[in-house]
């Protein structure tokens, strides 16, 4: 049987054409009115919650905002954190890290999607805290960043050393308390915040501050740098484990030393460091020795050159001492020889006493057989034996006439090797004061006077002059002999006492 379908249209079945039913009086909503209610509704009922989950998905975008997602084992929800509340984060957000997040719930109409904008972030927990610092010390260990082959030795002696830490601390106070009890320095301090935000940029920038120091510069070039603070949890150290910091530590051109937090306190700084002090004060006591000690030090090793250098002289005196020792004594050696001397010097004295008694003993002999009876005769005896001896002429013109031959050829060659032969020739024979002949001019110029000998005589003169100073002698100065007479041919007539030919004594 055909129906009717207006009958049956109560204005909620699906028609061609949307028809209003009677009595309805709810408009339809687009849909931005939808997710504007939406959005209203959430925000009003979730305007401020507070959700534990493990960060997924974070990156950053060019405007600095923040993105990520929050989930559990069971549901994830997106997060978004404005730039402002970003730059403020005490740490840097990384997937896998379990965190507390504080803000309120909210709709993105463009894709019909909620989520939470995030106002404050912590890492939820100690644990949590370990975890991220644990991931992030294998990441910068992986790079290389705390190398054993990277640390340097500290300098033995800083002139000048850098220390990074707040300037209203106790920490400055003790570093510079024992710098001045071991060895005074000259120390600059870089005042920065050791805590809170940021912190962790201000301590970065000094040690790089440090580092871009020329040297001879107006501000000194620190030797040594320490960056310090003093113990606290893990949140306040929590800027010592940035990776900006971290980084500025192991760039430094300038040796570090960490000294931050107590000795149970350990940072990723203390990693980068190239020396890790346990507290501020120790770091003090690995900058600079102790003055005294050096001092002692250099005495002893003065004291050790000085005996190094007197060590030969002694052992060289203790070796010649040793070596007298065994040398005999002075008088045992000549006591042998000073007894042979006096034995020699006795049997001397006998021998001249004996000697000359033998002699005056000869001489009384001799004395005796010299009479005069005795000389007379033997005088006699000789007289007789001279006149049997024939002295013939003829024997004595033999030997004159062999004489004479033998010293005729040197008859001939004496008068060449006359030095006065030159002469007659017109030469003239220069003498000194002296009568020392000169033979050269330079032996002439050093006397006063000369005497020029000619053939005919002398005559003195002064050097530098032309003037003659004495005539010496005439050509009659040198005498002929004169002749033999029968006077000077008759031989001269002995004295009394001397013996005449004949007399043999």
């Amino acid at each position: 049987m055909p129906f009717d379908d207006d009958e049956f249209d109560d204005g909620r079945s699906g028609g061609l054409v949307a028809k209003q039913a009677a009595g309805d009086n709810a408009a339809p909503l687009s849909i931005s009115e939808i997710s504007n209610l939406l959005k209203r509704t959430v925000e009003d009922r979730f305007g401020f919650v507070r959700l534990r989950g493990e960060l997924s998905g974070v990156k950053r975008a060019a405007s600095g905002h923040l993105y990520c997602a929050l989930k559990d084992d069971k549901a994830v929800i997106d997060g978004v954190m404005w730039r402002g509340g970003a730059q403020r984060l005490a740490f840097r957000p990384e997937d896998g890290i379990e965190v507390i997040a504080t803000g309120k719930l909210t709709t993105y109409p463009g894709r019909s999607k909620y989520q939470v904008v995030i106002e404050t972030m912590e890492i939820a927990g100690e644990g949590a805290l370990l975890a991220l610092l644990e991931k992030l010390r294998a990441r910068l260990a992986a790079e290389g960043l705390f190398a054993p082959e990277r640390k340097r030795e500290l300098p033995f002696l800083p002139r000048v050393i850098g220390v990074v830490t707040s300037p209203t601390g106790a920490v400055i106070r003790d570093i510079l308390h024992r710098l001045d009890d071991r060895f005074p320095s000259h120390v600059l301090v870089w005042p920065v915040l050791v805590q809170g935000e940021g912190s962790a940029q201000q301590v970065a920038n000094a040690v790089r501050g440090f580092s871009a120091i020329r040297p001879g510069g107006p501000v000194p070039r620190p030797d040594l740098v320490i960056v310090a603070r003093g113990g606290g949890s893990i949140e306040d150290l929590w800027s010592f484990n940035e990776e900006v910091v971290v980084r500025a530590v192991a760039e430094s051109s300038i040796p570090v030393i960490s000294a931050v937090g107590h000795e149970t306190d350990t940072t990723l700084c203390d990693y980068a460091a190239d020396r890790r002090a346990p507290t501020p004060t120790a770091a003090a006591e690995m900058a600079v020795p102790v003055r005294l000690e050096l001092a002692a030090t250099l005495d002893e090793l003065a004291y050790r050159k000085r005996r190094c250098a007197l060590r030969p002289v002694t052992l060289g005196r203790e070796r010649l001492e040793a070596r007298v020792q065994r040398l005999p004594r002075p008088e045992a050696i000549l006591a042998a020889k000073a007894q042979k001397l006096d034995e020699l010097s006795e049997r001397l004295r006998r021998g001249l006493r004996d000697e000359a008694a033998a002699k005056r003993e000869q001489l009384g002999r001799t004395a005796s057989r010299l009479s005069l009876p005795l000389l007379r005769h033997r005088v006699e005896r000789c007289d007789e034996r001279l006149t049997r001896v024939g002295l013939t002429a003829r024997l004595l013109t033999r030997r004159w006439t062999l004489a004479r031959d033998s010293l005729a050829p040197v008859s001939r060659v004496l008068p060449q090797l006359d030095p006065k032969r030159p002469l007659e020739r017109g030469y003239v024979l220069a003498k000194g004061p002296d009568g020392r002949a000169l033979t050269s001019r330079q032996a002439a110029a050093r006397e006063s006077l000369l005497t020029l000998e000619f053939r005919d005589g002398e005559l003195t003169v002064a050097v530098g002059t032309e003037a003659p100073v004495q005539a010496a002698t005439t050509p009659g100065t040198f005498a002929e002999p004169a002749p033999e007479t029968p006077a000077s041919r008759r031989p001269a007539r002995p004295k009394a006492g001397e013996p005449r030919q004949g007399d043999l004594f």
